[in-house]
């Protein structure tokens, strides 16, 4: 039986998908929530939703004074910082070929960048209390290269690579990758390149609802002290990747 989280946690991402179903199953839980994003006015309205043990402010993960801020609010609010869930991603996935450098650099910067800020924003806390978790959500693109995804498995390839290095370097700091399969989230709706967009609808068929990963977050954060979990793979069974 999933036990109570008397934590504080950060969550990115959270307007939407994963974010918002990880503040859902937390705040259930017993944990209180501070959620970042770009879109305001969802934000509030899940805070609404949720109660006083939910707070928010606007957050751009790719903006590192801005995380600063987002974590000082949070301390502010809440007293103290428990675990951060990097959450926010971009997958604006296309042939090499395209040559779609602004949305590479978009990937880049958010689901790397993003990670980075968020690690730089708690880390001298967690240090300082000898304790704290760092949730990173990648994707079974940090294990696998397919077509069209080449960049965006680079990102997640380096974002299973920090949560390793982070790992190693703090032996009082828990570090755990979430590594989704296909969600049924709003993930690539940004993609501009039509065909690998009607591939996604296609992937989708296959997919888990945001819930499913939500759960693994709550697994990994109500674990004691003593114990790590690094890393989770969370598919649909009937994936085929």
């Amino acid at each position: 039986m999933a036990g109570t989280i008397d934590k504080v946690v950060l969550i990115t991402g959270a307007s939407s998908g994963i974010g918002e179903a990880t503040a859902r199953e937390l705040a259930t839980a017993g944990a209180r929530i501070f959620i970042g994003a770009r879109r305001g006015e969802r934000l509030q309205a899940l805070t609404e939703e949720l109660g006083t043990a939910v707070a928010w402010r606007t957050l751009d993960v790719t903006d590192g004074a801005d995380f600063d801020a987002f974590v000082d609010a949070a301390e502010t609010r809440f007293g103290r910082i428990d675990a951060l869930v990097n959450n926010a991603g971009v997958m604006p996935l296309s042939p090499l070929a395209a040559l779609k450098r602004d949305e590479w650099k978009r990937m880049i910067d958010v689901n790397i960048h993003g990670v980075l800020n968020g690690i730089a924003a708690v880390l001298p806390r967690f240090v300082a209390q000898q304790h704290g978790h760092v949730v990173n959500v990648a994707s079974v693109a940090a294990h696998i290269v397919v077509p069209t995804a080449a960049v965006y498995c680079g990102t997640k390839h380096a974002v299973r690579a920090i949560t390793e290095g982070l790992r190693q370097e703090h032996d009082e700091i828990r570090s755990t990758l979430i590594s989704p399969g296909v969600v049924a989230t709003e993930l690539g709706h940004d993609i501009t390149d039509p065909a690998v967009a009607k591939a996604l609808t296609g992937w989708r068929k296959k997919a888990l609802t945001p819930d499913a990963i939500a759960r693994a977050v709550r697994f990994a954060l109500e674990q004691p002290a003593g114990v790590d979990v690094n890393e989770v793979i969370v598919r649909p069974t009937a994936a085929d990747m």
